[in-house]
């Protein structure tokens, strides 16, 4: 049998995924490990025979897919997030890092572990492959063909014994905090939902405008009056329905309908007027409908500039994305796979489906070009050299790249006729395939490595100086970040993950938060991560060496 995986590793691929996928669905404690779980069977498959490795091209492929989907789909927030705690977020992160980094210099003097191995450990610790490949490449530069050849494998052997570590650490603790501090997650993505003006209660209210002052205002200016978060359907006057528009100015009888979060709903009617029947069950004249967004050509382009209610005579009430359904706003733009529902005349709802596309058939399609354009890009992006100020020049590499690149392309939306983003279940389609790939080959080629050093004279010393940093740096971030920053744990835990540059760990926080805020922590913070992470594995080598 390992004959047959050893010759085929596809076969190999398949076995490690087909155990590791369905054990991570397991509740272990409370606790479901998730795709994180093939790392863990491709480490104790590899460990069986050393022939038992897939191919770095298979490893790599993965990781590629799975940053450049992980960009695309968290653009917009990482810009987003530099107009406001972007910077202080990555200053914390970075921090850390460096603070990682001086405990591997500590624990290299303290234990007296060669230099070559200590770089190896710190780039496990913080689970960064593109630090470990910068660092041998650094020996290969500045050492002697002899002196090389006793030292070249040290940083890997480093690497393979506290990589493992480096992603169960972090894992348990934040299960650990998770417990302690009695994190909720769904309260706290309403809460964030609540400051965004998208709400997970999103309901409908019909009033009857008694109020003459609000007569002297339009919707538009209302909205900006009050600050309401919420939108304005339609409105019955004299017994004929029209859809409302920022222009729309009410009189006194008007029956609005007014859709939003209950509490911003029951301060509108408040102002309003009085709650009264709902007019939404009358469809002559109007009629409401959810569409797919599938149409290219509106991808991308703020509400405001489609100028529904004077070309379609129509209205957007609600957009859903994945799970999470929105109020739109003159700035919000659509996306493939979007769900909205309409509001229309009857007899203009063919039209208005066309022009949304409505096509669930071609939203199960990947535009090719751009997935592979994007993806060349990023490419040659990460395998540009990049020099430094004292003579170090570095890669941003397979992870790099891509992600730089995709966080880009994400935030653009469109460039000219090309559409960028792709639709959401595409998306995670591709994330999921991509993470089984990295994490079943990273698990297979560390795997045979691990087991033998690990009981070597000096493996159980690596192994645990390893995990002793890696989770001694977790609880450091978990606790300044939650407490002293009060940072949601949701995106708390993907900056986490950020700071390992770790796509397991940010497989795991998914899980646990069972939400897409760990990927805003993850994004906002990964690039600078992996910039600082490569200089500081040369300057270790230039310090210690």
């Amino acid at each position: 049998m390992l004959d047959l995986l050893a010759s085929n590793p596809l076969l190999l691929l398949f076995v490690v995924a087909a155990i590791g996928y369905p054990l991570g669905q397991l509740n272990l404690g409370g606790v479901r490990l998730g795709v994180a779980a093939v790392l863990f069977v491709g480490l104790a498959i590899g460990s069986l025979d050393e022939r038992l490795k897939l191919p770095e091209v298979l490893y790599q492929f993965g990781l590629v897919m799975f940053v450049y989907t992980v960009g695309l789909s968290s653009g917009h927030q990482f810009f987003r997030s530099w107009k406001s705690k972007g910077l202080r977020d990555n200053l914390f992160i970075g921090g850390m890092i460096v603070i990682a980094y001086l405990f591997a210099i500590l624990a290299h003097s303290f234990f007296s572990i060669k230099p070559t191995l200590t770089v190896g450990l710190f780039t496990g610790t913080i689970t960064n492959t593109p630090a470990l490949a910068a660092a041998i490449e650094y020996l290969k530069s500045v050492l002697p063909e002899q002196e090389l050849a006793a030292v070249v494998n040290d940083p890997v052997v480093g690497y393979s014994i506290a990589y493992p570590m480096g992603v169960v650490a972090m894992m348990l603790a934040i299960v650990f905090v998770q417990r302690l501090w009695r994190i909720d997650y769904v309260k706290e993505l309403a809460s964030r939902h609540d400051l965004a003006g998208n709400h997970h209660d999103i309901t409908s209210r019909t009033v009857e405008i008694t109020n003459p002052e609000v007569t002297n205002l339009s919707v538009q200016a209302l909205i900006a009056k009050y600050h309401w978060p919420m939108v304005f359907g339609r409105y019955r006057r004299d017994g004929h329905v029209a859809v409302t528009t920022g222009a729309t100015q009410f009189m006194l009888g008007d029956h609005v309908s007014i859709v939003g979060a209950s509490e911003v709903l029951e301060k509108a009617l408040a102002v309003l007027g009085q709650e009264t029947e709902d007019i939404s069950n009358d469809r002559r004249d109007l009629d409401y409908r959810r569409m797919f967004v599938s149409n290219p050509k509106i991808v991308g382009i703020r509400l405001e500039q489609l100028n529904l209610p004077q070309v379609l005579g129509a209205t957007i009430t609600r957009v859903r994305r994945g799970d999470v359904e929105m109020l739109p706003t003159a700035d919000t733009r659509l996306e493939l796979g979007d769900r909205v529902r309409v509001i229309a005349r009857r007899a203009d709802i063919p039209q208005v489906s066309r022009f949304f596309g409505d096509s669930y058939r071609a939203l199960s399609e990947v535009d090719i070009l751009t997935f592979t354009l994007g993806l060349v890009l990023g490419l040659v992006v990460g395998s540009l050299v990049l020099p430094l100020p004292g003579g170090v020049s570095i890669k941003l590499g397979f992870a790099g790249g891509p992600l730089v690149v995709s966080l880009i392309l994400g935030a653009l939306d469109r460039t000219g006729p090309l559409v960028w983003n792709m639709p959401y279940s595409t998306n995670l389609t591709l994330r999921q395939i991509g993470i089984v790939m990295f994490l079943a080959g990273v698990g297979t080629r560390a795997g045979y490595d691990f087991v033998k050093f690990l009981f070597s004279s000096n493996g159980l010393l690596l192994f645990g100086v390893g995990a002793a940093i890696t989770f001694s740096i977790a609880m450091l971030i978990l606790t300044i970040g939650y407490k002293v920053l009060k940072i949601p744990m949701g995106i708390l835990t993907g900056m986490l993950a950020g700071f390992q540059t770790q796509p397991a760990l940010l497989s795991f926080a998914l899980q646990q938060s069972n939400n897409e805020l760990p990927n805003q922590g993850y994004a906002a913070v990964y690039p600078l991560a992996l910039i600082i992470k490569i200089i500081l594995a040369q300057l270790m080598l230039i310090q210690l060496l």
